[in-house]
């Protein structure tokens, strides 16, 4: 059975001034998720974006991932891989 999971990631600048993603964290829903993204953006990260995804955790099948919020500086590219 299908399961969507709603996730944050805050963005922050490394030493060297790189935007670098930190920690994922789950959110209950999508309006949950935006309100945290946009919380950690206006607080002490540099940016942070929402996105989820949509699979079956028994087969490990899942759908690429859809960004649904971003505020502040991200780097979206530094997700992939």
């Amino acid at each position: 059975m299908p399961i969507t999971y709603h996730v944050v990631i805050p963005f922050d600048r490394d030493e060297e001034g790189n935007l670098v993603p930190g920690e994922a964290k789950e959110a209950p829903n999508m309006e949950s998720a935006k309100r945290r993204a946009m919380a950690l953006a206006n607080g002490k990260h540099a940016g942070a974006l929402a996105f989820r995804r949509t699979g079956d955790p028994d087969s490990g099948e899942f759908a690429e991932g859809e960004i649904i919020a971003v505020f502040g500086e991200v780097d979206a590219g530094a997700l992939q891989g």
